[in-house]
């Protein structure tokens, strides 16, 4: 059922397109190749009282100020900097507003706004609300009215609920904590007293309780570098039981999601994989599996020796996409486990039943046979010449603040990720000959990190940034020291000479500390 409430007053209508001169986000020299500000949004603010009274609030990626051109009598811009609000009274009339978005070195972006004041209030109403196709228990609602320029939207979840308010166009998104059926009311705002709602009654929310696509294909790899357990890219050890009677509530399904088979394990409290036959896994460097969710925070992983017992780690999952883990075995033979012999694996859930997880590509690998590994940079020795960018704090080599495990390295690079910064700050360096990425398909990393699950993105670029190329990998361990492997197979030809790192890529900063050394060529 719709209801729709008309209310005759001012209303400001904002009709935006833009003009970006826009240089691809691909070089991180600040000094000739500088990044032009991108996505610069505005939202426009109108105060309901009848005064024609509108706040502008810009924001983009890149930028440190605005200028704004009115579009009325006013000749003069207003400036103001990244993260203020500005405040401009119109009369009744239409106008073209201009925000030029400015970067650090000089670099413009240019958007311009159709603004018209109204006696007229908000009509023809278009809305749309759509279960996002992708992303589990999201709702996404899009409004397009005559003479009207922002919408709120109330979800319904929750009493006393902020709305989540855009300008008409864009869209409105939301994740609900439980599928279901709820109301949801769109707010259509203008400058005048009065409103327009819409409400859509028993909407039916959706979660997307298993992956739309299929785990991604695993590297391909010599069978001598491989002991597979479950994967179609390799060979995996013959006979082995996925559900083994352990006495568990676990439901164990083989599923398939796009010609791929997929194991499913709903409510997990455990769930055992009894192997075909022991395996030696003791010459293997790495556990690599593939572990997709809706619900569960984490599964702890075992590997089971028959000679020193079971240990494991816990991989933090992020919902409603593909966990790709590279898990070092000295994980656990530093624990004392034997990877010698083993014979079984046990998953656990996190939390302690009622989450599902599907997992593939379950497989122990090490180093491609052949070539030795080059060493690439260590910070033993000379610090390399660090630039940072994206508002961090300096990158430094530094003493080495946990000399244990698998790095017991004096020195190290420290990158901290000062609060503020860019959701794409980072470092880079240069090195004196190319990447030999003919010799060498991958590029391992040791990194200590204070977060589980955060992005850690690798580029490397040639000497002017016009070929680059980007991998990205995850964390899994909480200020310890662990070997992120990063492909570079699919890098296009070029002589490679600067090295680029994200720590929590896509996050703006939060002080956080990072760590990384031993920046090595593998096959």
């Amino acid at each position: 059922m719709k209801k729709i409430k008309y209310f005759l007053s001012i209303i400001i209508i904002i009709i935006a397109f833009s003009g970006c001169y826009d240089d691809d986000f691909g070089s991180t020299d600040f000094v000739s190749t500088a990044k032009t500000p991108d996505n610069v949004v505005t939202l426009f603010d109108i105060t309901q009282d009848n005064s024609g009274l509108v706040t502008f609030t810009p924001n983009s990626e890149g930028a440190v100020s605005y200028d704004i051109y009115f579009g009325d009598e006013t000749t003069v811009p207003s400036n103001i900097k990244q993260g203020e609000k500005l405040t401009h009274i119109y009369k009744e009339g239409t106008y073209k507003v201009k925000i030029v978005a400015n970067g650090i070195s000089g670099l413009e972006t240019e958007t311009i706004h159709d603004l018209a004041v109204s006696f007229i209030a908000p009509e023809n109403l278009e809305v749309t609300v759509l279960n996002d196709e992708a992303l589990s228990k999201q709702v996404n609602v899009r409004v397009n009215a005559d003479f009207a320029n922002s919408f709120e939207v109330y979800f319904g979840e929750v009493d006393d609920e902020t709305p989540v308010i855009v300008n008409i166009g864009e869209t409105a998104s939301y994740t609900y904590q439980e599928a279901g059926i709820y109301t949801i009311k769109v707010v259509v705002i203008g400058a005048a007293i009065a409103t327009t709602e819409y409400i859509i009654e028993d909407f039916e929310v959706t979660a997307i309780l298993q992956p739309l696509e299929a785990a991604p294909t695993p590297q391909g790899r010599k069978d001598a570098d491989v002991i597979s357990i479950y994967s179609d890219a390799y060979t995996n050890v013959e006979g082995s039981d996925f559900n083994p009677n352990w006495g568990q509530s676990t439901i164990y399904s083989e599923i398939d999601i796009v010609g791929n088979p997929t194991i499913q394990l709903g409510n997990l409290t455990y769930q055992g994989l009894q192997l075909g036959s022991e395996v030696d896994a003791s010459t293997m460097e790495f556990i690599h599996i593939d572990v997709w969710t809706a619900d569960a925070e984490a599964v702890k992983i075992y590997p089971i020796s028959s000679s020193t017992g079971e240990n494991f780690v816990q991989l933090d999952l992020v919902p409603d996409q593909w966990n790709r883990f590279d898990i070092p075995v000295t994980v656990f033979t530093d624990q004392g486990l034997s990877m010698a012999d083993i014979h079984q694996f046990k998953f656990v859930g996190v939390p302690w039943a009622g989450g599902t997880i599907f997992y593939d590509n379950l497989y122990f690998y090490k180093a491609a046979s052949g070539a030795d590994p080059f060493l690439v940079e260590d910070f033993e020795g000379i610090a390399p010449a660090f630039v940072d960018f994206g508002n961090i704090a300096d990158v430094e080599v530094v003493s080495n603040p946990d000399a244990s495990g698998i790095n017991t390295s004096a020195k190290v690079a420290q990158l901290i990720k000062t609060a503020g910064s860019e959701t794409w700050a980072g470092a880079f360096f240069e090195i004196a000959a190319p990447l030999d990425l003919d010799t060498y398909a991958n590029i391992s990393v040791k990194t200590r990190s204070p977060k589980s699950g955060a992005k850690v993105l690798l580029k490397i670029e040639n000497q002017d940034a016009s070929i680059t190329h980007s991998v990205e990998s995850t964390t899994t361990m909480i200020n310890g020291w662990e070997t992120l492997i990063y492909d570079f197979s699919g890098a296009p030809k070029a002589d490679y000479v600067r090295i680029v790192i994200f720590f929590d890529f896509g996050n703006n900063g939060d002080d956080s500390v990072y760590y990384y050394d031993d920046i090595t060529l593998l096959n």
